[in-house]
């Protein structure tokens, strides 16, 4: 939806206090999943106009409390100091009003409308102002001057099949629950299709509004096909705009990260070539005039179609003159800011400007610089401002200001770096295989730790220097494992070749790979008892945990635990999205059928031996629970030591904080009991306790 407001306005910022240095001695605390969940989670920071304020969130759950306090803040980003403007719930969607210090926010009403409120982030205890309401849900604010003190502002929304704003609390209820679908998606992730539509993807600009949305003329669930569009505004007040499609020759995948210069006049966005392959290679792609040529033009094409740089893009952004693009990139188990010109004729390949951790976020600050959000595995969120010119022509080894950290890498916890590093060994063919290597802050140089050995999903996907509340390797390594954390065949952000390689080899290349791997830990880290070693991965990593419980490696580890993954790749059909198996399969299962059965682990369960705990929700329809109940039968009817773990209002991902404290202290303790290390829970711990169904506690 778009609209115009007038107002003069101004800024704001926050942030909350990070731990205080410490170093580690016999009493400090462990970093224990309690610790981790309950550690305050900042949002994005977001800049004023001159960039001397940031607005951010904060969330901070109590596990004593059973409940999650909520802050919107104001950070002076001089010095990193902050300072509570709400700590109401219902905010959300703030951004700055203009040049002053006047934001906006939206609040959710009982009835289902979205009131939009203007406050000033200097004046926390002053009276906001209502600045009008629509009636639904919305989301994703955006705001862009137009001159003459005129802003434009767009938000999305669910809608209905004539275009009006959907409403769920004035929606009729149907006297029956009967659902009836001709196509497909018939779900997606955790949900069932509804007639409900929506786009979130989009960006404005002063001369108009751009978005990204599938093309409806194909199969939803077979191909990947999004198209960009380009509404042409002079009032944004328009009722019937014109609506124009942006044509990229020769690509037909999925287009994402679409930004407008800050002209307005230049568009640029990502796009896959395949229609069908949602890992391709994101091409960075730009229309030159918005108002002229809406064909876009490729940077750094090359002759045999691959492109020059061998990195895939998922944001952009324009510098404050438009001469450049920042482009975040996975590379290397990092997520990596990088820069290049504006011009797709010129081939020089891009900078980097930030390299360490991931970037989660970037916005202007000021006239020449950036505020960056990013996160590390000791970090679960920094801010610091950059100086693109310094940085790129330093490779990122100055020009960087850290404004504030979090949690101060967990220093109050005793971790540092120091535990953790990245190593390279020969893969199952003439490439490297990174993996990371996490020690416990406990180390001590010739001492021997068990093993924790873990596969990550996708599986075009990585295991990155990125905080995660779902699988944060700090708080494995803090039980005394040393966690060494893969990236095989399939990963993403190592080249273009290596994420293709999986094609047709799930159980082929990537696990070679890890054979592999075993092999180098034996031979290169002595520290390591692989005599107490455990296998734990979700998703694919689920599926090569199923995988490897079959093979020859499963008999190395003590202990095995698979969270949502793949039983039987013949069953994959139940799943959504499927041009997903249709591409690592090469082919249909009524075409290339011997494909799906050659990587299936339900072929091998007559090798299966080792204890195995499974973890698999109900609200998982990316895998559905099926594949979970499989695995667990076969263990059960073939007496293996064995495990269930179920969350009937949890998807692939268990995200509930007290649903993930329970998740972490099973998962634990089966691991931690099958190698001679203390669990987790304490005898008398029954509120995070799965309950036993059919038996006492667990």
């Amino acid at each position: 939806m778009l609209f115009t407001m007038r107002s003069s306005l101004s800024l704001v910022a926050l942030l909350s206090a990070g731990l205080a240095n410490a170093t580690y001695t016999n009493s400090t605390p462990t970093f224990t999943p309690q610790a981790m969940l309950s550690s305050p989670r900042r949002g994005s920071a977001i800049p004023n106009a001159d960039g001397t304020l940031a607005l951010y969130t904060v969330a901070t759950y109590s596990f004593e409390k059973h409940h999650n306090a909520h802050e919107l803040r104001v950070m002076n980003l001089a010095n990193g100091t902050s300072w509570l403007f709400s700590n109401s719930s219902g905010i959300s969607n703030v951004n700055w009003l203009g040049d002053g210090s006047k934001i906006i926010w939206f609040v959710s009403e009982e009835d289902g409308s979205t009131s939009f409120v203007v406050g000033d982030a200097t004046a926390p205890s002053a009276e906001p102002i209502s600045a009008g309401s629509v009636p639904g849900a919305v989301d994703n604010l955006k705001l862009v001057s137009i001159g003459e003190g005129t802003l434009g502002v767009a938000f999305s929304g669910q809608a209905l099949p004539n275009g009006t704003l959907y409403n769920s609390e004035l929606a009729p209820t149907p006297y029956s629950t009967g659902r009836a679908y001709t196509k497909i998606f018939v779900r997606h992730w955790d949900t069932y299709i509804t007639p409900q539509r929506n786009s979130i993807c989009f960006d404005i600009g002063s001369k108009g509004l751009s978005f990204i949305a599938k093309d409806i003329t194909l199969n939803q669930a077979t191909t990947t096909k999004s198209d960009v569009y380009y509404v042409p505004l002079t009032t944004f007040t328009e009722t019937s705009p014109e609506l124009k499609v942006v044509s990229t020759p020769n690509l037909e995948g999925a287009s994402d990260a679409v930004v407008f210069s800050p002209s307005g006049s230049s568009l640029a966005f990502v796009r896959m070539a395949h229609i069908s392959y949602e890992s391709d290679k994101n091409r960075v792609l730009q229309v030159a005039d918005v108002t002229s040529n809406l064909t876009a033009i490729e940077f750094f094409a090359s002759e045999d179609g691959k492109g020059a740089w061998d990195r895939s893009p998922s944001t952009l952004l324009y510098s404050q003159d438009g001469e450049s693009i920042y482009a975040v990139a996975e590379d290397f188990a990092r997520v990596r800011l990088f820069t290049f010109t504006s011009d797709p004729t010129n081939t020089t390949l891009p900078s980097i400007i930030f390299k360490d951790g991931g970037v989660t976020d970037l916005h202007y600050q000021g006239e020449d610089k950036l505020l960056i959000s990013s996160s590390s595995y000791l970090d679960n969120s920094v801010f610091s401002s950059v100086d693109p010119s310094v940085s790129a022509a330093t490779n990122a080894s100055s020009g960087i200001t850290t404004i504030s950290a979090n949690l101060n890498s967990l220093k109050a916890y005793g971790l540092s770096r120091d535990f953790i590093s990245d190593v390279f060994y020969q893969g199952d063919g003439d490439y490297l295989v990174h993996a990371w290597v996490i020690k416990p802050s406990t180390f001590v140089e010739g001492q021997k730790y068990p093993l924790a050995f873990y596969i990550h999903g996708g599986p075009q996907g990585a295991t990155e220097d990125l905080w995660s509340t779902r699988w944060n390797m700090a708080v494995f390594a803090e039980q005394g494992y040393v966690v060494v954390a893969f990236n095989p065949t399939g990963s993403t952000g190592f080249g273009q070749n290596i994420t293709d390689g999986i094609q047709n080899q799930w159980g082929g290349r990537p696990y070679n790979d890890l054979v592999k791997g075993w092999e180098y830990i034996e031979e290169n880290l002595p520290y390591v008892d692989t005599d107490r070693a455990i296998a734990l991965g979700a998703s694919y990593g689920g599926y090569m945990v199923n995988w490897i419980q079959g093979q020859p490696l499963g008999r190395k580890f003590k202990a095995l635990f698979t969270h949502d993954g793949c039983f039987s790749t013949l069953a994959q059909y139940s799943s959504e999205e499927l041009w997903f198996m249709q591409h690592d399969f090469n082919g249909t299962l009524w075409e290339n059928f011997d494909n799906y059965a050659r990587w299936n682990p339900a072929n091998h369960t007559d090798a299966w031996s080792t204890p195995h705990l499974i973890n698999h929700n109900e609200l998982d329809y990316r895998l559905p629970i099926a594949e979970g109940l499989a695995a667990f039968n076969v263990l059960q009817a073939k007496g293996i030591e064995s495990k269930f773990l179920s969350f009937p209002d949890e998807n692939h991902w268990v995200l509930n904080q007290e649903n993930s404290l329970v998740w972490h202290k099973t998962v634990i303790d089966w691991l931690n009991e099958h190698v001679g290390l203390p669990v987790y829970s304490s005898p008398d711990d029954t509120d995070y306790r799965a309950v036993l169904q059919n038996g006492p506690w667990i």
